[in-house]
This record gives C-alpha cells, structure tokens and sequence, in this order.
C-alpha cells in the first residue's frame, strides 16, 4: 500500500493518540513505521516523474516520534559526515521543521539528495538502537526520509536559508567536477571566505547526481536548485572544462595562480566484461544509456537532440543501483520486457532494497545465480541473445561475499535485442595521464593521505568516486567536507607564515 491519503490519514491518527503525552522508550518502539507513500506501479512505469511522492507532515512527525533519541547516538557514527541526527529528529518530532533542517545544514549540504538517494539502510539507519532492539534493521527509524520532508519543506516554503560567508580571504580554489565530492568542498571553501571556482567536464553541473540518477529516483529540479545556492554564494561555475585537456592539472597553479586544487572528478569509466560480442550493436553500458536519458533527456523524443535506443527485450547485467536506474529506465522508455542478470543471489545483491523492491514492482525480472558467457548477433551484426550459463554459491570471497561457481553444461539462450552493461566503474585515466607525479593505485583511484585528502602532489587535494571507486553520495561528501577543511587549514597556515 502506497496510497498517500490513506497513509496521512493513519498517520494523522496516531499523532492526534501521541499528543500531550510523555512516551516511554517502550510506547516508542511501539509506534508503527510510516511506509513512503509512492507512485501506484502501473501509472508510474508511463512518466519519469518522481515515484517516492514523500512523507505527509503526520508521517514525518510519527516516524520521527519513534526515535529512542538514545544518548549513544550511534547513528551520528554511522553517518559520514556526522549530521545530528537525534536533534534534527526531535525538533521534527515537534513539528519545528526549519530548526530540523538547520541542524542537518550544519554538517550537510545536501540534505534533499542525500534524503532520496543515499543508502540509510547501512549508514545511520543500521546503527539505530531502535533497529537492533526490534532486531530489523527495516524498523530502524526512517532518518532518510525524515531528512528528506525537512529539506523539501524548506524549498517549498519558499525560506531557504543561505550559509553565512566569511570576509574574502584573497586566495583562490580551484575545485575539478561538480558532483556531491566538488559542491560539499567548494561550498565549505567558500563559507571560509576563499574564491572558488568549480571546473566541469559536461554543459551541465551535478555530476553523477545529474547523468547518473534518474528523474524518478532524484528530481534534476532539485540539484539545478543545489548547485543555484552554490552560485548564489559566491561560487563561480565554469562548464564545457575538461581538466586535462582544456587545461593541465598542474597549470591551474603554476600559470592561472590557483592557491590549491581539490579533485573530485568521480569515476565514468565503464567496465565490460570482455567476453565475445560486446561489440555488436544494441550493447551498451549502463552510463552511456543513463547519461543520454537523464543529462541529455532523450526519453522526450519531441524535445531531445540526442537519440536512445529503443528496445523491446533488455537483459542489465549486474545488482548494483546503477542496473537498477538502467533497468527501470528501460521499461520507462517502452521495453516490453527487461531482465537484471546477476550472478548471485538477491541477498549479496548491492543494490538497495527499496530500490529492487521498485523494480520488482514495475515488472523487471529477476534473473539470478546467472551471467552471460557471450552475447549472439544476427546477421547484420544485431544482439539477437545472451547465452548464459547458471550458477551456485561456494565459499566466500575477499569481498564476504559467497564466491559464484559456474554450473557445468548450463549454456543457455535468453533472448533479447539489447544488453546494458552495469558491472561497475573505473576512474577516467586523463588526469593521471596529463598530470606528472600524481600517484594512483592499480584501478587509477587517486592516492591520498586518509587524515587529509592530500595527494602525492602539493596544494592538490582529492575525494569522492576518484579515490573510493564507485561509492555513496555522502561518503564522497564527507571526503569534500573533510579537504575543504585540510585545503583551509593549508590557506590559513601560509597565510600566517
């Protein structure tokens, strides 16, 4: 049941028993969990508008009610950039919505993104003392989704509060992409007082939160709104720059007189997984399909400059989010069946659950403990089908998780015209190629001093997907936060010397 009426009136009910009345730890963990209200499946699957609709106030003042607001507060710890989250929770039990986003503010950016799309459910909401004394950590108080209706709240009053600036300092900031890593460090930096100027490689600012994440998961409204404020206090945004190859890294100092440089350029390398037929027409990786929906917009054939394939059977290979934005994409655009192949089981599956449980919803199949072994093309080298072989679990890997093992003489065909590739992301090897001295590891992730985001090279700092690999939204956040302090630190130091 995703009804939103029917969930604020619920909600509205057991506000009007709580009223007054001083709970015990006990009569909150007896407060029913408020499920998202959603778009219904069948109406959803026909538009790209966004399908979480967002709590009532009801909901969010219920949810927020079942917070133990526990003196450990282990969900501060759980949380990357170690956002208040008892506080912000019980002014929005109170109903004071503005003093609840304030708290969030003071350690997050981007409360609005990270309320839709950052994985809770092993973050903040995993800690929850509630959580572990319900032994679920689905009943964990909903953190996200009560930090997203106080972000939205916000934005819809009308009363968005800009951060305070410090008096100019004089010095200068060069900050590579705009993604969640370059917006948190650039904003940091410039509440400090310093320049900052934000180098993006696309006509477009945001990031992965831009050609990466679909209009129905995270509204582009919402980021245009985010990256406004940054414009707003002070930040200049120059788009169409590739570090690299409009410009060397190491020039922006040497000749353009940059007092430090912060990487946070994010990981949109595609892997394949190099196996016969990856070459044929109708294969495709995942960001490419991704990006001309959501950056270019192509879904809107009437409006778009750039075409999409159209395709009537999609097999997705892999578990992650970005296989299940691909796949959920794909019944948007019109296919009339799409499968997600993974080669273990839904358990290991590193996808969110809300997010396969959307999936499901909209009718993907689920195709698991398999993986392709070749793609077939037709004779105008066309996909045709995905020969695939089954599989069954052994031992655990290095990652913890049960190695697959390949079940002998299980070639089978599967059907389909197109094959989206959705294996995950390598760094882009052009700032390492162009930049003399700047250390990375074997997969091209940049190098850096864990306690302050430095790389090899001096003044320059880096964070997000280009260090982790392919993460979270507020990981790459708390890494931003984390240099703009380390590059501040460095400003201020030199300037007292």
């Amino acid at each position: 049941m995703h009804d939103r009426s029917t969930l604020d009136a619920q909600a509205r009910a057991v506000l009007n028993e709580l009223k007054g009345a001083k709970l015990t730890v006990k009569q909150r963990a007896a407060i029913p969990s408020q499920e998202m209200p959603a778009q219904d499946p069948l109406q959803r699957i026909g538009n790209m508008n966004e399908v979480a609709t967002g709590y009532t106030e009801a909901q969010a003042r219920v949810e927020a009610a079942r917070c133990l607001q526990c003196k450990t507060a282990p969900c501060i710890k759980g949380c990357p950039v170690a956002i208040d989250i008892p506080r912000f929770v019980k002014y929005a039990e109170d109903g004071e919505f503005l003093q609840s986003l304030a708290v969030i503010k003071e350690s997050s950016l981007l409360p609005a993104i990270c309320g839709r799309v950052c994985p809770q459910e092993s973050q903040c909401q995993e800690t929850c003392t509630l959580g572990k004394m319900l032994k679920d950590v689905n009943k964990s108080v909903s953190i996200g989704r009560i930090e997203r209706y106080v972000a939205d709240f916000e934005r819809e009053s009308g009363e968005v509060s800009m951060p305070e600036t410090a008096p100019d300092t004089g010095k200068r900031i060069a900050v590579i992409g705009s993604g969640p890593a370059g917006i948190t460090a650039a904003a940091d930096l410039r509440k400090e007082g310093h320049g900052v100027t934000v180098f993006e490689a696309f006509h477009k600012p945001g990031g992965v939160m831009v050609y990466g994440i679909p209009e129905f998961r995270l509204p582009k409204a919402i980021v245009e709104s985010e990256i406004e404020n940054l414009k707003q206090m002070g930040v200049e945004i120059r788009t169409n720059f590739l570090v690299g190859m409009t410009r060397k890294l190491v020039d922006l100092i040497d000749q353009d007189g940059y007092d430090a440089v912060f990487i946070g350029s994010g990981a949109g390398l595609p892997k394949f997984m190099h196996i016969e037929g990856e070459n044929l027409i109708g294969v495709l990786s995942a960001n490419e399909y991704l990006t001309r929906s959501n950056l270019m917009k192509a879904y809107d054939t009437e409006h778009a400059q750039t075409p999409i394939i159209r395709s009537k059977v999609v097999a997705v290979l892999g578990g992650g989010n970005v296989a299940m934005d691909a796949a959920r994409t794909a019944v948007r655009l019109g296919a009339k069946k799409v499968y997600i192949v993974y080669r273990r089981t839904e358990q290991e599956m590193p996808a969110r659950v809300e997010e396969v449980a959307h999936a499901k919803e909209e009718g993907v199949e689920f195709l698991l403990l398999q993986s392709p072994s070749r793609i077939l093309g037709d004779e105008r080298q066309h996909v045709r089908a995905l020969e695939v072989l089954s599989y069954q679990l052994g031992e655990p890997d290095a990652s913890g998780r049960r190695r697959p093992i390949v079940i002998e003489g299980s070639e089978h065909e599967l059907p389909v015209d197109t094959v989206i590739v959705s294996i995950g992301n390598d760094s882009n090897p052009l700032l390492e190629r162009t930049t003399e001295g700047l250390a990375t590891n074997k997969w091209g992730n940049i190098i850096i001093n864990e306690e302050d985001c430095s790389t090899s090279l001096d003044r320059v700092y880096a964070g997000g997907d280009i260090v982790l690999g392919a993460a979270t939204v507020i990981l790459a956040m708390g890494q931003g936060r984390k240099a703009a302090a380390a590059i501040h630190e460095r400003l201020t130091r030199d300037q007292q010397s």
